[in-house]
């Protein structure tokens, strides 16, 4: 089997950049469109369904959404990875699920917007709700194969670090492109509208998403590099093969913890800066650009790193050190900025310098926890299969893929409830941004979920890995 150039390592992260263009679409934008605050709907924000907390007083209807789609992606993420791992196509086992899923994901992203009734309407619910589903599906298609192509491409730990570095970078930089609307939707609104204007730049962004998506699989044959048996096992056999596996479930839970932590930050960023800092929103996509710059510097010294003090070190470091950052953003509730004196009433510094100590402290924890986690899969994947003599790449990527949308959608969920602590407004109201007291907490939770995923992966035996996959890494070696 021939062995990925350097070249061809980056055509499979183009790929990355696509989905996670479209997923921070949905992680920046979702609960800001359909949960619009007063100022919102001032400047023609749309209420198209039932606002406030008004599921069991602690839960929006957007929230209810999610989570039964989650209920759904619990199914769909196993059910796929094995179809992939199972998989006897002629073109590959990934590749074809990947070109299959890449349009329908794109147009759905932008139809989940594109709610049909100018008002609040149950219409509107079941819109969000199917266009939702569909959403987690076609990016359980894409996603699931593509990770699993990480191990099956990385013939090496050197080319594991350097496909893990590439899709890092390409993931934060379509983050960062999916806040792009927070400068361009306002340059686009008098000829569109408020809610045509977020549609035109989605729209714009899915296409870009889609011809990125499609890159990989029409550039990179997959049977040229990979000649791995399907797998025989079914579904629920594979699954619970995959969870057997003391040191993948040690990690699993440890990455829930992390995407439930950046997400709260991520979707809170917006607030931290209206609310906590108290300056314009768009210093949002300035954050987020300066930190995914400053992160992107140290992705070259990562993979030296990791050589030298191994991959746990690392990733707990990284846990520690955006856990710091967190807690920056915490205290700006409590200490005040020069525009809001904060609950002590001691704000001098300017909020902007807040922002900049944040972007500044989380750049060398995001490069870290960007690379690097989707390294120790791919290496638990590889000693798994050396050890069983099964390959089952797909089903190990499928739940890891399922953390991370799980804690999305946890963070999501509970977001909303912490934000609008120690506020006197009316529940049924969307105004979740007006409590500085509400974002200190999310600061301080997120904290808590960093130090909590340092705990667990604290457990996580690396070096038994390591030993389990040196057979193979050295027979690897010797054929390139």
């Amino acid at each position: 089997m021939k062995r990925l150039t350097k070249k061809q390592m980056m055509i499979f992260a183009v790929g990355q950049l696509g989905w996670s263009i479209l997923n921070g679409i949905i992680s920046a934008w979702l609960v800001t469109f359909y949960l619009p605050t007063t100022t919102d709907i001032k400047s023609g924000a749309i209420q198209y369904i039932v606002p406030g907390l008004v599921i069991g007083g602690f839960l929006t209807i957007l929230g209810l959404i999610t989570s039964i789609s989650r209920v759904f992606d619990a199914v769909t993420d196993p059910f796929i990875a094995s179809l992939s791992d199972r998989s006897k196509n002629k073109r590959g086992r990934r590749i074809p699920f990947m070109q299959y899923a890449a349009i329908p994901l794109a147009i759905v992203t932008v139809l989940i917007f594109c709610a049909p009734v100018q008002n609040i309407s149950s219409l509107n619910v079941l819109w969000i709700t199917v266009f939702i589903i569909l959403f987690y599906l076609f990016m359980t298609m894409y996603c699931t194969p593509y990770n699993a192509l990480i191990s099956e491409f990385g013939k090496t730990q050197d080319d594991r670090m350097f496909i893990s570095t590439s899709i890092s970078f390409t993931y934060f930089l379509g983050t960062l492109l999916a806040y792009t609307p927070f400068v361009f939707a306002g340059m686009l609104r008098e000829q569109f509208g408020y809610a045509g204007s977020y549609r035109v730049c989605f729209a714009v962004l899915a296409v870009i998403s889609a011809i990125c998506m499609l890159i990989p699989t029409f550039f990179l044959n997959e049977k040229e590099f990979v000649d791995a048996i399907p797998s025989e096992s079914n579904m629920v056999n594979s699954l619970v093969a995959t969870f057997k596996n003391k040191e993948f479930r040690t990690f699993a839970f440890s990455d829930i913890m992390y995407w439930v932590g950046l997400t709260m930050f991520q979707t809170g960023l917006p607030f931290f800066v209206k609310v906590s800092m108290n300056i314009s929103e768009s210093y949002t996509m300035i954050f987020l650009g300066g930190m995914t710059i400053l992160s992107a510097l140290f992705y070259p010294i990562v993979s030296k790193l990791v050589k030298k003090f191994g991959k746990k070190k690392l990733t707990i470091c990284g846990f520690i050190g955006l856990g710091l950052a967190f807690l920056v953003a915490a205290l700006i509730g409590i200490l005040g900025t020069k525009e809001n004196p904060g609950l002590l009433g001691l704000g001098t510094i300017p909020g902007v310098v807040f922002g900049i100590m944040i972007c500044v402290i989380a750049a060398f924890p995001m490069a870290l926890l960007g690379i690097i986690p989707q390294s120790i899969v791919a290496d638990v994947a590889e000693a798994d299969g050396v050890t069983t003599g099964e390959r089952r790449e797909g089903m190990f990527f499928a739940a890891r893929t399922f953390a991370m949308k799980f804690g999305q959608s946890f963070a999501m969920l509970i977001f909303t409830s912490l934000a609008i602590i120690g506020t006197t407004q009316n529940t049924n109201s969307n105004d979740i941004s007006a409590s500085t007291l509400g974002m200190t907490v999310v600061g301080f939770v997120a904290v808590a979920f960093c130090i909590l995923g340092a705990i667990i992966l604290s457990f996580y035996n690396e070096i038994k890995v390591m030993k389990q996959i040196d057979k193979e890494g050295i027979k690897e070696a010797e054929q390139f």
